[in-house]
């Protein structure tokens, strides 16, 4: 949360982080409770860094890459699905017969999203982008994940300029939530 360096480089340290605790819950076995603390915890960070994403990086793929707003709206797909997903999981212990079919679900959504970003749509930014309008954006990525819900809102809007204007009061709610039942801290 909050790596330097520019756009691309801090959203593919967040792709790294979320992998790593997808690889934590895989090790677990089936209805640990751990799986479900690691599951809100991989949800705080998903949720901020799409609300990120969805603030500064899809405008910028509309803005700059041809058939940029097919691109950005098909990643606005993805984190709906994603989005929806971690809704579902939020209502489930890690000993209810959904979790595991929903975490898997989950985990298969966001490595598919992570490969076409990684694989397509950074290499596209990159390459018609100067350095510094990406370091511009990774900064703006990091000030917006510091104020991003960190629950999901399957019905807030994705996109600007009621994203930016409505993520920073949801996500001061959300924090307040967390820190008064503990929620995504390891345990």
């Amino acid at each position: 949360m909050g790596h330097g360096g520019n756009v691309i480089q801090e959203l593919t340290t967040d792709h790294r982080e979320v992998e790593e605790i997808f690889g934590r819950i895989e090790a677990l076995p089936s209805g640990s409770k751990e799986r479900k603390d690691l599951c809100d915890q991989v949800t705080i960070e998903l949720v901020r860094h799409s609300v990120a994403e969805e603030a500064y990086l899809y405008p910028a793929v509309r803005r700059h890459l041809t058939g940029g707003d097919a691109l950005a709206d098909k990643e606005l797909e993805d984190h709906a699905k994603a989005e929806q997903l971690m809704k579902d999981l939020e209502g489930c212990e890690a000993d209810d017969p959904q979790f595991d079919m929903l975490m898997t679900k989950l985990m298969s959504e966001i490595r598919s999203h992570v490969a076409d970003e990684e694989g397509n749509l950074f290499p596209q930014l990159e390459g018609v982008c100067p350095p510094e309008a990406l370091m511009e954006l990774g900064d703006k990525i990091r000030r917006a994940k510091k104020t991003a819900p960190t629950r999901p809102h399957p019905s807030a809007p994705d996109t600007p300029p009621a994203n930016k204007l409505l993520a920073p009061g949801t996500g001061l709610v959300d924090r307040m939530r967390d820190a008064l039942t503990g929620r995504g801290k390891e345990s």
